[in-house]
């Protein structure tokens, strides 16, 4: 990691806002495949106002764009009265190397200073103020049931008519618990908290076969006016309603059963219920969602800012997670995101940014340092 600080001027008096701190821009890029690309996904290439390659929006354009201000306030050495301070992360697209990125420097206490005003997370994408995210809960269910021959489908309990009912619970239960939620709306939520199936598969056979096992996996998105464990700890509630249910469930059919007696050892029957299983994967701490402070004078200058420079200001939260910013925001930090990349390339082939964006993002930044350095004079 990098941390680099412009120091107020010496003559400064301490104001309200004490600081200013861009967070986000991270020195990692996703994997690319060259033979998907139009372009060779690591050789920087110009056509006009369009600059190709992987990291352009995500997010090693966003470090041009911070080495830039930095260059520039080097070079005009302006007096301002709070410290800029800019955070370049080592490491952040992969979970799999830990303690390395910005939540080791949170963790360490190199974050501190970063307190005194607004912290600016600058990777997101599209221009304008991003005012809230979701929390990101991946998830697998497995269903068990009874292999037997599709001819005789009461001697089985077919899994995946078991999987398919206990998602069809879980969401109901879901979506009655945690409906769309009043503040969504101020914070223009492009959807409510989902909860979805989005791969399943079953054990292998052929198609005269009813499977014994199946597994679909899925996620949640909650927005943050509802908390991860709360969701997980209603998410296996329901799932053991599911279970306990099993006997009397009205079920796919006239043969379709999910407890069944069959010949057991001696000749006496033994009853087989089919059954489902709930668990969470991955660090749910890491991706949590986060609303941004509205009243914040950072907000406030953002905001004002991007309307100065392209005519029209449209703040905007969506399900889409980032990660550890809710820890920043916890740790004390006024965490407000923007970004100036394009979303519809996060990730993916081909990917670019507009330099006239990033030139109209520097024009912000500007404006946004002009009208905090003013207010911190006026306290």
């Amino acid at each position: 990691n990098l941390i680099v600080r412009y120091p107020a001027a010496a003559a400064a008096r301490p104001g309200a806002v004490k600081c200013v701190s861009f967070v986000g821009a991270h020195l990692d890029v996703v994997p690319a495949d060259p033979s998907t690309w139009k372009h060779d996904p690591f050789t920087f290439r110009r056509e006009g106002d369009v600059l190709y390659g992987r990291g352009t929006t995500d997010c090693l354009g966003h470090v041009a764009l911070l080495a830039e201000m930095l260059r520039c306030l080097g070079e005009k050495r302006p007096a301002l009265a709070m410290d800029v301070t800019v955070v370049f992360i080592a490491s952040e697209e992969s979970s799999a190397i830990p303690h390395v990125g910005v939540d080791e420097l949170l963790a360490k206490g190199e974050l501190e200073g970063l307190k005194g005003g607004p912290a600016y997370w600058v990777d997101s994408a599209d221009s304008q103020p991003c005012i809230g995210t979701a929390t990101a809960l991946q998830w697998k269910l497995t269903a068990k049931g009874k292999l037997f021959h599709s001819g005789l489908p009461h001697k089985a309990v077919n899994s995946i008519e078991l999987a398919m009912d206990a998602v069809s619970h879980l969401q109901r239960r879901f979506y009655e618990t945690f409906p769309p939620h009043a503040d969504e709306a101020r914070y223009n939520f492009s959807t409510p908290s989902t909860l979805k199936p989005t791969q399943i598969e079953c054990a292998a056979g052929s198609l005269n076969q009813i499977p014994p096992h199946c597994t679909v996996q899925g996620d949640a998105r909650v927005t943050p006016f509802y908390s991860a464990a709360e969701v997980v700890a209603a998410a296996l509630k329901f799932v053991e309603e599911f279970n306990e249910a099993a006997p009397t469930l009205e079920c796919r059919g006239p043969a379709s059963r999910y407890v069944i007696r069959v010949p057991g050892e001696g000749g006496a029957e033994e009853e087989v219920r089919g059954r489902v299983e709930l668990s969470f994967d991955g660090d749910m701490n890491g991706f949590r969602g986060i609303a941004c402070d509205l009243d914040s004078p950072g907000y406030k200058a953002l905001c004002n800012a991007t309307e100065s420079v392209l005519g029209e200001v449209k703040p905007y939260s969506i399900c889409g997670s980032l990660p550890l910013v809710k820890q920043l925001q916890e740790g004390g930090l006024d965490v407000q995101i923007c970004g100036y990349g394009k979303s519809h390339v996060y990730h993916g082939d081909d990917e670019y940014c507009l330099l006239s964006d990033m030139c109209n993002a520097m024009r912000i930044f500007s404006h946004v340092l002009t009208a905090l350095h003013n207010e911190s004079k006026q306290e």
